[in-house]
Parts: structure tokens; sequence; C-alpha cells
């Protein structure tokens, strides 16, 4: 478990792309380059935590040579660091949160990625974090969710309040 949680925004763009091996429809997907603000959910981890969620995230075994190469790199990631070219295999330093060192997994090049519309379950999900992480209310969720590249693919904003509200 980690340490302590906090809600934080970080320069950048959510976008929905791929496949979803677990909830069906598009990923979330972290996009440095782009205009705009992420809201998110950081996780106070150990290197060895996040290269075991990084390796979870690819298929991969927990502990295992990607999770330990991961963990390795982590001090000297200044920027951006691509390790393959999996969907979350690039790690992206944040900034800091409290003298902290943030970062994240995200895919290599996110802006060539075709967007894809995220299913209801996982924009349900999603909504609990930013709900517990930043005390928002539904339509604050839905119009931050609405705005992200893949979601209005598939989703107005009532039938995104419907979803959210189950």
């Amino acid at each position: 478990m980690p340490e302590r949680t906090a809600g934080v925004a970080v320069p950048g763009s959510l976008v929905f792309a791929g496949a979803s091996k677990v909830w069906g429809g598009g990923s979330a997907f972290y996009d440095p380059g782009a205009v705009g603000e992420v809201a998110g959910r950081a996780y106070l981890l150990t290197p060895a935590q996040l290269g075991d969620v990084a390796a979870q995230e690819m298929w991969r075994e927990p502990g295992g040579a990607f999770a330990q190469e991961l963990a390795a790199l982590l001090p000297d990631v200044a920027e951006i660091h691509t390790l393959g070219p999996g969907r979350y295999e690039t790690v992206v330093r944040l900034g800091e949160y409290e003298g902290v060192p943030m970062y994240t997994v995200t895919h290599g090049s996110v802006a060539e990625l075709e967007p894809v519309a995220p299913k209801a379950a996982y924009l349900r999900w999603i909504a609990t974090g930013l709900v517990e992480a930043h005390g928002w209310d539904v339509a604050r969720v839905v119009e931050y969710l609405h705005a992200a590249p893949g979601v209005q693919l598939a989703w107005t904003p009532g039938a995104l309040q419907v979803a959210l509200s189950v």
C-alpha cells in the first residue's frame, strides 16, 4: 500500500486511446506535450512499487526485469525516458510534490494515438478517484472527462452525467 495519497494537477492532457484489456474501450494516457491540465491522484510509492505497478500495466511479472529496470532508472529521469514501445513503457517526471519527485507511466507518443471512447465502468472508476482526490462533484467530473480526447466519440455530457451518477 502507498504511504499516502494526494490530489494533484500537472500540465498536459488526458487522452483515451488504444484498447483496455480490463475495462474495454480506450485506456487513459497522459500526454505531457499537450496544452491543458491533468487532475490525478499521487501515490507515495517506493521506486520498486512504481516498477511493479508499471510492470502489471504492461501484463508483465511484478518484481521482474522490467520492474527492476524502471525502479533503477527513476533517479536519472529528468523529464521523459522511454523503455520500449508498449502502452505504459515511457516514464515521465511530473515535477515534485512536497519535495518528493513525481513520476507517471504513459505511452511514448500519445499525440500519435487514435482516440478511442472509454467504457462506462472505466469512467466511473476514474470519476471516483477524482471525487475522492479533489472533492469534485459529478458535474465538474463530467466537464473534465468530456474534454478528454476519445470521450466525445461516444459520450454526450448528459449521457456521462447519467453513467457517473449510477
